[in-house]
């Protein structure tokens, strides 16, 4: 217990010498020495153990701190993310340690948002499917308030703080008419959201993990809580680059950490320098060399591309892009976001690897679902039964023309399946952070796939 180990604590300190040894112990640790070993998630292939050193710890600390220096000590977090994801060691245990956080811990990651309402954090981090689900929440209780004023009202809001948010996002004005009517907006509604959903004294949102759609975006930023995209790996610590407080560019992962360096290689691969970066792979040699190379550059595997405002942007997942039998290169997480913009949609996983056409699993999203249907006067009693019913299959569709509208004719979705399941972490085709386990699912549903094909 914890009074077991305190008083063992105290016990050794009580020894003779025992200061002096605890002394000398902490002060054995070099820079680099290990701090802790954390294995990838395994989407991409076997899982990998990253060495972590504290010199990678205190570097990746100190940068955040100076990304937003207006982060106050002592501040309170929530802890809900698996401690084995290097996202939540850092926020968690990393940088809480820097800024003497109280860190409150939620029981599992299914009841992150009771514990966000009760301990009203100033600092959230959000891997994107957790800030989907919000969203989708939120829209699915304005879409069930009983009050038809409260309810448009309420949408009006929203709408024009998405136009606000454009507009800013464009570098342009903003009218005087439109940002009155924001400022009410934010008093009426706004405020009233971000209580709702604990987050009302939140300084600093931030998201990474996985794509983000610009619709979630610009959704929160309306609300007025921005998010703050950050990209990174285990490989790196984390965090790489980070969009800045004040100078967010939604869609872009920002700009490079203060020391660390960032660029291209000739393919587009994201190359990451300094010293967040890992020294290799426990007991891997090979795979280290493959990945880190003599001139300390991390190959990411990522392809990026940066904005005329030096702001980075990720593509793809360098082995994820799908080459069709027509020889078109196609990104599947463009494809799949764009899905999920449609609230029905809660996962898609986009196929076609050397296949005549690009086509798509989706699932639907259960907490969504369920209401859409009543809404509708669908009777149901399953997922399942909501899966095969013609009308979702035509609002799935709906989904699918929308998403194929931004992309060219050979990267459309030709066809798509409904799945009577939802993916979960237990399920196996998500990892711990909700990331889509490709591998796991083409295995998995290598049937349905084939049919969208037959």
């Amino acid at each position: 217990s914890w009074e077991d180990l305190m008083a063992r604590g105290r016990a050794a300190l009580d020894e003779p010498g025992g200061l002096e040894r605890f002394e000398e112990t902490w002060s054995r640790a070099k820079p680099d020495d290990p701090v802790t070993l954390i294995y990838t998630s395994g989407t991409t292939g076997p899982p990998k153990g990253v060495v972590i050193t504290h010199r990678n710890v205190l570097w990746t600390a100190e940068s955040l701190v100076r990304v937003a220096p207006h982060l106050p000590d002592g501040l309170r977090a929530v802890s809900y993310l698996p401690l084995a994801h290097i996202a939540e060691r850092v926020a968690s245990l990393y940088l809480a340690i820097r800024k003497a956080a109280h860190v409150h811990m939620a029981p599992d990651i299914l009841r992150f948002i009771e514990v966000v309402e009760e301990v009203r954090p100033e600092v959230f981090f959000g891997v994107p499917r957790v800030w989907e689900k919000v969203q989708a929440g939120v829209m699915a209780a304005l879409a069930e308030e009983p009050n038809e004023r409260k309810r448009r009202i309420a949408l009006q809001a929203i709408e024009a703080g998405r136009r606000a948010v454009r507009l800013e996002q464009a570098g342009k004005p903003v009218p005087a008419g439109l940002r009155a009517k924001r400022a009410l907006f934010d008093r009426l509604v706004f405020s009233k959201i971000r209580h709702k959903l604990g987050l009302d004294r939140c300084v600093l949102a931030a998201t990474a993990a996985a794509p983000i759609s610009i619709d979630t975006l610009e959704f929160f930023a309306a609300i007025g809580i921005v998010l703050h995209e950050i990209y990174g790996m285990t490989e790196d610590t984390g965090p790489a680059t980070s969009n800045r407080p004040g100078a967010v560019r939604l869609g872009t992962v920002g700009v490079p950490l203060p020391g660390v360096e960032v660029r291209l290689a000739e393919d587009g691969e994201v190359l990451v320098r300094g010293g967040v970066v890992s020294p290799g792979y426990y007991r891997d040699p090979e795979k280290t060399a493959e990945t880190f190379d003599a001139e300390g550059w991390l190959h990411t595997g990522d392809v990026g591309a940066f904005d005329e405002r030096g702001h980075l942007r990720i593509v793809d997942r360098k082995k994820e892009l799908l080459i069709t039998a027509g020889g078109k290169n196609v990104s599947p997480a463009n494809l799949e976001s764009l899905l999920k913009r449609h609230p029905l949609v809660g996962q898609a996983c986009v196929v076609g690897d050397r296949r005549p056409y690009v086509a798509a699993l989706v699932v639907l999203d259960g907490e969504v679902a369920p209401g859409w249907a009543r809404e509708r006067g669908i009777a149901f009693s399953s997922l399942s039964e909501l899966a095969v019913d013609h009308r979702v299959r035509e609002e799935v569709q709906r989904a699918v023309d929308d998403a194929n509208q931004h992309v060219s004719q050979a990267e459309a979705v030709k066809r798509f399946a409904i799945l009577p399941t939802e993916w979960t972490v237990d399920s196996e085709e998500l990892t711990p952070t909700l990331k889509l386990k490709r591998r796991v699912v083409h295995e998995k549903y290598a049937d349905e796939i084939d049919r969208l094909y037959a």
